[in-house]
């Protein structure tokens, strides 16, 4: 899960979903064009295609979901290479020009997926590639080619303007981190992959103290500067595959994959002293075997409180003592 300010908003599970699908969709067009080849090689070469197509598309849609979210570069690439030897391979100029729209797939992949600059790489690699094989065909007026080109450049931006616009909805606009709303999304993200391998899974819930005071005495201004910098802070310092959310108000929420009670308890404690003259409640809890996510987060919660009930300025694990 992507901690940072990203316009990306897609999950591991549902990149695999719409990649898959879209493989099975240039699958099925490579069936069709195959079928309705004259010329034997030519035929052969985009069943093959066809077929390697569909195969990814199993792949990706049954492992996609417990991959990492840079693995999905590779499938990307692999689409845009199998789509240029589509457009070379095919025995006319319909069929190679099919062939090339179905970058607009990977354009959307890429758009959708990544952080803008690897986005407009993904982009730039799969245009050279696809206009280079049509250019190659004597049978392509090159006005064609670049037509193609203009195109799928239309499409991949108004996929970008969208996913740009969906993020907002999930993210805190203070502070760039996930809201409530992209929280609970990841949360059930990541309770998918426990449940399917049995993966670790810590949570906390981080409580700002005497926030309110703050904000009488210093301005709403000096609070939002404070909520901030404490993002800031732990956004730096967690792993690249934390989730780190404000609930609203100084409450944040942290999921921390992979990860152990204990370790996150430390983890937390660490951080948590990273903030001079700012004292956080923390509570911790780590996922057991057959517990939803509503009550992971419920026994976060409760250690939380008994941190507070202990003094403030502490970091609790459920069913262990708060330590400061």
């Amino acid at each position: 899960m992507d901690k940072s300010v990203a316009p990306a908003v897609a999950t591991p599970r549902v990149m695999a979903s719409v990649l898959s699908v879209f493989y099975l969709a240039g699958g099925v067009a490579g069936l069709l064009g195959a079928s309705g080849a004259v010329d034997g090689a030519g035929r052969t070469v985009l069943f093959a295609l066809a077929i390697t197509a569909l195969l990814a598309a199993a792949v990706v849609g049954w492992f996609g979901p417990c991959w990492p979210r840079d693995l999905f570069h590779l499938p990307v690439v692999l689409a845009a290479g199998l789509i240029s030897i589509a457009v070379l391979a095919a025995p006319d100029s319909p069929t190679a020009v099919l062939a090339a729209a179905l970058i607009t797939l990977v354009a959307v992949d890429a758009c959708y997926f990544f952080q803008l600059p690897l986005a407009v790489t993904h982009l730039a690699v799969a245009l050279t590639l696809v206009t280079a094989a049509l250019f190659s065909r004597d049978d392509v007026d090159p006005r064609t080619a670049l037509g193609v080109d203009v195109i799928v450049f239309a499409l991949a931006y108004v996929a970008r303007a969208l996913v740009l616009r969906a993020s907002g909805a999930s993210r805190d606009p203070l502070t760039g981190l996930h809201n409530r709303l992209g929280f609970d999304e990841a949360l059930d993200e990541l309770m998918t992959g426990v449940a399917r391998n049995g993966d670790q899974l810590s949570a906390a819930l981080l409580d700002l103290d005497h926030f309110k005071q703050i904000n009488d005495t210093a301005g709403h201004q000096a609070g939002d500067r404070m909520l901030c910098t404490v993002a800031d802070v732990w956004r730096a310092e967690l792993p690249d595959d934390a989730v780190l959310a404000r609930h609203g108000g100084d409450e944040f929420s942290l999921l921390l994959p992979g990860m152990g009670g204990d370790d996150a308890l430390t983890l937390v404690r660490r951080v948590s002293l990273l903030h001079p003259g700012v004292g956080l409640s923390c509570g911790v809890a780590e996922h057991r075997a057959g517990e939803t996510g509503s009550q992971l987060m419920r026994r976060a919660d409760r250690a939380l409180y008994a941190a507070k009930a202990d003094g403030r300025g502490r970091a609790a694990l459920d069913g262990a003592h708060a330590a400061s």
